[in-house]
């Protein structure tokens, strides 16, 4: 199964932690960094999750194929997996699909005192 890990973690942390696992050869998990639990509930909204949630295992597809699958317009669709594609959790495949590789997303962040 492959799953991505989404986390909250400093962009300098983030930085730090790939450069370390690229230099020392290291295999590396799928890994997502968001600055922020702000940012990541901001790209993440409830209709987001529900076409990852689609997406999830299911190979490429079309945004319409996607829309169809989550009762939405497929305008509608089309703005939030423009999202993302940019956050990075949707790719396009190169015949203009789109595409979530992932068979399992697991959440990870730490909330503390202010």
């Amino acid at each position: 199964m492959k799953t991505v890990t989404l986390e909250v973690k400093e962009p300098a942390v983030a930085y730090n932690a790939f450069k370390a696992a690229w230099q020392g050869g290291k295999p590396q998990r799928n890994t997502i960094s968001f600055a922020t639990p702000e940012l990541l509930w901001k790209v993440l909204t409830a209709k987001r999750w529900e076409l990852l949630r689609a997406l999830t295992g299911a190979g490429p597809m079309s945004i319409r194929e996607a829309a169809r699958r989550v009762e939405r317009d497929v305008k509608a669709v089309h703005g939030d997996i423009i999202a993302l594609i940019q956050a990075g959790l949707v790719r396009r495949t190169d015949d203009d699909a789109i595409e979530f590789p992932y068979d399992a997303i697991k959440v990870e962040f730490l909330l503390r005192a202010a």
